[in-house]
């Protein structure tokens, strides 16, 4: 593939059309971003072969201890690539738009959201990237009804996708004052941040645009100026709101970039057929539809359904400690 677009690049007509100029040079730089560390990594191997070899020979316990470390290092270096070899959908190398709606279950199913939010947070700052508040809609009495955040990084997308899908928490509700345990829920949504969906125009006659005076806790201009937006594309019925910022074409800025994430989205799943699509699921963010389980009480355990990946360090998977299940969901798409 890297050596067509590089041919591509060559043609004296490239840059006629910008826009596929634009995806074609962004595409070969993902791609040799990818390839170039194991070109890297293979002349390590090379040289470390070469010089146990000299070693050896004669008879170099310095040297040879020496290169104990640096195979140790080589080793861990292709553990890391292997790990990336898993993210080869187009789309993987994007940042991603994070959704997370509250579920069944009411002030609990608000204040579990807010946690998953904390937890995703953690996750990012390891991973070194970088977020934004798009939207927060805040529960009537705690937590929030719902956040979309844009993750900036490397590879971003392909690592949140693994997270797409209903989070069940079971605890001794903080909210009961009979210390009842509570089962709550609430659902997450990953999309691919692009810029443009290709080959699809949105046409100004497909959006209804609404406006609308925010809602929930948020300060004294809440409720007072009709700054919140909801944009519909009618064609496919797809839905945005965004109340976050108090300027209304702020708010409109936003609620298109995400619809403009949505329906691309949209238009790969539906050309891919594929009947897990996120935005055509039957399933409702209620018990039986989980992917992963958090159980605080009786006991500690973190499950994720779909391989059987689990951790009974609770704690440290709600401070970002993801990664395990992450690689275990990654693994198992590749073999199917």
């Amino acid at each position: 593939e890297l050596t067509s677009l590089d041919e591509e690049m060559a043609g004296s007509d490239f840059w006629n059309d910008r826009r596929r100029a634009e995806e074609v040079t962004r595409r070969a730089r993902e791609l040799r971003d990818l390839t170039q560390p194991w070109g890297q990594l293979r002349s390590r191997v090379d040289d470390l072969a070469e010089l146990h070899e000299l070693s050896a020979d004669e008879n170099d316990a310095e040297t040879l201890s020496d290169l104990e470390k640096e195979v140790a290092d080589v080793t861990e270096a292709l553990e890391k690539l292997e790990f990336y070899s898993l993210l080869s959908d187009e789309d993987d190398p994007k940042d991603a738009i994070l959704v997370i709606h509250s579920g069944a279950g009411g002030t609990e199913a608000a204040d579990w959201a807010e946690m998953l939010m904390r937890m995703y947070g953690r996750w990012i700052e390891r991973q070194g990237f970088t977020s934004e508040m798009m939207d927060l809609q805040p529960g009537d009495e705690a937590g929030i009804k719902g956040a979309t955040i844009e993750v900036k990084g490397s590879y971003a997308y392909g690592y949140l996708k693994a997270e797409a899908g209903v989070h069940r928490l079971v605890r001794i509700s903080p909210f009961d004052a009979n210390k009842r345990r509570h089962t709550s829920f609430a659902s997450v949504f990953i999309y691919p941040d692009v810029d443009a969906i290709p080959d699809v125009e949105l046409r100004d006659e497909d959006l209804q645009i609404d406006v609308y005076k925010a809602g929930g806790a948020g300060g004294q201009h809440v409720n007072k100026t009709s700054s919140a937006v909801r944009i519909t594309h009618l064609p496919t019925g797809i839905t945005v709101n965004c109340q976050n910022e108090r300027s209304q074409l702020k708010n409109k800025g936003t609620a298109l970039k995400v619809l403009t994430a949505r329906l691309y989205d949209h238009y790969k799943q539906e050309e891919k057929k594929k009947m897990e699509v996120v935005e055509s699921t039957k399933k409702s963010i209620d018990f039986g539809s989980q992917i992963r389980s958090y159980v605080f009480q009786p006991y500690q355990l973190v499950k994720d359904h779909r391989t059987g990946h689990e951790s009974g360090n609770v704690q440290a998977v709600m401070d970002g400690d993801l990664d395990g299940f992450i690689q275990a969901f990654l693994s198992a798409d590749q073999s199917v």
